[in-house]
This record gives structure tokens, sequence and C-alpha cells, in this order.
């Protein structure tokens, strides 16, 4: 599964921005679609991500940081995922990754249950 991110930007504190991720090889039933960022002299840390099955349809989990602001979504279909960004704040400020794996339920939130990574995608939020 390659990934291709996208829509990032310079956006003021309070704004919205929408980024999309782009799976060029089929997502199964089972696959977890996600997002992780990572600010400068961080470590790269969990956002959201989503998982589809024909048993328990679509689960998503999200980073308490931004729970409520950020909403995933994914287009099975298309093989898509999406990443809508509310009320950002100067500490989102972080290049977006998305990633693709089938993490155990330990690894949901870590980098390590993900074997496939996009390039990146720079959102900036100016205060």
């Amino acid at each position: 599964v390659q990934l291709q991110a996208s829509g990032g930007g310079l956006v003021q504190a309070g704004g919205s921005l929408r980024l999309s991720c782009a799976a060029s090889g089929r997502t199964s039933s089972g696959y977890y679609m996600g997002w992780f960022r990572q600010a400068p002299g961080k470590e790269r840390e969990f956002v959201a991500t989503s998982n589809w099955s024909y048993w328990s349809g679509v689960m998503t989990y999200y980073a308490d940081s931004v729970k409520g602001r950020f909403t995933i979504s994914r287009d099975n279909a298309k093989n898509m995922v999406y990443l809508q960004m509310n009320s950002l704040k100067p500490e989102d400020t972080a290049v977006y990754y998305c990633a693709a794996g089938v993490p155990t339920r330990m690894e949901v939130r870590t980098t390590a249950g993900y074997d496939h990574w996009g390039q990146g995608t720079l959102v900036t939020v100016s205060s």
C-alpha cells in the first residue's frame, strides 16, 4: 500500500483544514487508516485512526488533544481517508502523516501498529 497525503497549509488559530490521504492499494476489511503528527523536536504522535470491518462497521479513535475538534472519515470505495480539523490551535502545528496497517488492540494508537506511511503534509497554525 502506498499513501499520498495532501491538504496541509497555513491557517490562523480557530480556522479549519481538511487533510486527504489516497491509498494506492486495496484497504480491505479490518485495515486501519489513520493520522499521526510530528512537531519540530518532538516524537511522532497519534492523532486519529479509523477501522472498518464487515462485522463491526466503522470504528474511530482519537487522541484526547483533538477529540471534539478533529473528525476522521474514510471512503473505502475510493481508498481515501480524511481528517477534518476545526478550531485549530498553534499547538496543532506539525507535519501530519497518514498511516495504514493492521495494529493489535494495544498498538492502535502507536506508530508500531502501522506498516505503511505517507510522505507527510505540513500544517502551520498561526496565533
